[in-house]
């Protein structure tokens, strides 16, 4: 993804203080209670739940309605292109593979973090089972060879992440071919030698020429392929368009070979300037893949991560490399045509750097987000506490989120890469949860994608020889995709998150709430309208367990 060969790098969610939508300074409360390293997946809990339930008493409370559930986006990319964070090393057995990745979603779920951006197509290649592309040497060390003992790394990620509340996003090159790091002859399926005229050599690169009408095809129907045989959450394509430009020996430009498709566009009629016509090849692209996904699946949102500025001039006081000119990625019309749901600019600099200063870029994005999409920057992470050119402080890292959470209009951050978080770089992960992820967040609801409304939850307390159970059901027989329930106690509420199929659970011992209040959640966020019931009393008071709506809006944020 990012330059220098640009790629620089249980079912309870953790109990939580919830704070407002949109704090407004570095959180500051205690960090939580840490939940057990390895979540059961999410699947039906059986119906036998209580034993000997008997009715609760309950009391009154002085406020059953809750505040509203916080939202932001906490995402993380996994690389797996040179092996940049996962698998660590493309010799590794299965089993180690497996380890590997159950650690790094335990720790993406340890930090609070609701989203793995997981690459499953480095170069034109899959680490899932695909009849289009061939396995990945990151994963098996040959190119086409698949893992033994064979297993689907997607599906296992999917169900894993899940099982943590983290939602995940594949995330796919559109273009490269093959990266410098590449040691493994090409596979016979590989489309460089299945369609070599569409494969193109740029420095030591093989990249697919977006001028090819095969190729988008190509692309889009590798990426549909995932959307419908796979339940990913999102699809994200980074910064690589067409190739970052490098120069020959004598400090020359490159250029990028694509007069066949040129020569072939200019006899066809076409009037589009070079550069122009570049432009449109990937706007083609970016266009069909908007429409494509949520045609085949309304609630999977679409994201892109391009570099950090749109042209230098914009704003003002920017300087620096132009993806426009050299990439050919218009990405401001991409945000201004609505073709997103996502839009993840990479702010790669410090908040003090001024011709790429973090809060003027993340402002002109903003302002160009006519559409009202999501608005979640980049954070190079990797470089905060490191060492070296453009390294920066934890401290940095953590202005940085500040400042996204003051920018009206920006509701997330998503984090390059994982492999900071997995060594704690720097103290950074502990000064993450007791400042800016001290507490837990839902992603924000997606509401103009399609999806059934949430059913309205019915929740009823029952005393158990476990201790107090919580029996969910909704109205109807919709199963929403989540509940968010949180429990009020004389200093706040905390919340937590289980599956839509959960139907019992067990209140935690030592929270001594005073009411319950449940929600249920679809696949794009939108949430019911809260039900709250009061907690039994400890000294006994009037009885009953009928739950009551609270005041609220249905799809309240």
């Amino acid at each position: 993804m990012h330059r220098r060969g640009r790629v620089a790098q249980g079912a309870v969610l953790l109990l939580s203080a919830v704070l407002a939508c949109r704090p407004a300074a570095p959180i500051s409360a205690p960090a939580e209670p840490v939940a057990a390293a390895r979540p059961e997946p999410s699947r039906p809990t059986p119906a036998s739940a209580p034993d000997r339930a008997a009715p609760v008493r309950v009391r009154p409370v002085v406020s059953a309605e809750a505040p509203p559930l916080a939202r932001e986006f906490r995402g993380v990319w996994v690389a797996s292109v040179a092996n940049i964070d996962w698998p660590s090393k493309r010799t590794l057995s299965t089993a180690q593979q497996q380890a590997e990745l159950i650690a790094l979603l335990d720790r993406a779920a340890a930090l609070k973090l609701n989203a793995v951006l997981f690459q499953i197509r480095p170069a034109a290649d899959a680490l899932y089972a695909s009849k289009i592309e061939p396995w990945s040497e990151y994963l098996t060390g040959a190119q086409g060879r698949a893992p033994v003992p064979y297993w689907d790394p997607l599906e296992f990620a999917i169900r894993e992440a899940h099982a943590r509340h983290l939602e995940l996003h594949a995330w796919f090159n559109p273009y490269r071919a093959r990266h410098t790091d590449a040691k493994s002859p090409l596979a016979r399926t590989h489309i460089a030698r299945t369609n070599p005229t569409l494969v193109k050599p740029y420095a030591r690169y093989l990249w697919m020429d977006p001028g090819e009408p095969a190729v988008r095809a190509r692309t889009l129907r590798v990426v549909l392929d995932v959307v419908k045989r796979y339940d990913v959450d999102g699809v994200h394509i980074d910064d690589y368009f067409y190739p970052y430009p490098e120069n020959d020996r004598r400090g020359r430009a490159i250029p990028f070979p694509d007069d066949r498709s040129w020569k072939r566009y200019v006899r066809e009629g076409g009037e589009l300037s070079r550069a122009d016509w570049r432009r449109r090849n990937v706007d083609l692209l970016v266009q069909a893949l908007d429409e494509g996904v949520h045609k085949a699946k309304p609630w999977v949102r679409f994201g892109i991560s391009p570099f950090g500025i749109w042209r230098p001039g914009y704003p003002t006081q920017v300087r620096g490399f132009d993806a426009y000119e050299k990439l050919y990625a218009d990405a401001r019309k991409w945000l201004r045509e609505g073709w997103v749901d996502y839009f993840t600019p990479q702010l790669y600099w410090p908040t003090t750097k001024r011709e790429q200063a973090y809060p003027a870029l993340l402002d002109w994005w903003v302002s160009e987000n006519v559409m009202g999409r999501h608005m979640w920057p980049g954070n190079f992470t990797s470089r905060a506490g490191g060492v070296g050119s453009g390294a920066f402080s934890v401290g940095e890292l953590v202005e940085q989120i500040r400042v996204t959470r003051l920018q009206d209009g920006a509701t997330g951050n998503v984090h390059f890469s994982m492999k900071s978080f997995l060594t704690n770089q720097a103290g950074m992960n502990d000064t993450l949860l007791v400042g800016p992820y001290a507490s837990t967040a839902l992603v924000p609801a997606t509401p103009w994608l399609k999806a059934a409304a949430p059913p309205l939850p019915v929740a009823r307390l029952a005393e158990t020889t476990a201790g107090t159970r919580l029996l969910l059901r909704t109205t109807g027989t919709a199963v929403p995709w989540q509940y968010a329930i949180r429990l009020r106690t004389d200093t706040a509420w905390i919340t937590m998150v289980v599956s839509g199929s959960t139907t019992a659970w067990t209140i935690p011992k030592g929270t001594s709430p005073t009411a319950v209040s449940v929600v249920s959640l679809n696949r794009v966020g939108t949430q019911s309208a809260p039900v709250t019931i009061p907690f039994p009393s400890r000294t006994g008071a009037a009885a009953g367990t009928t739950p009551t709506p609270a005041r609220g809006r249905s799809d309240a944020p």
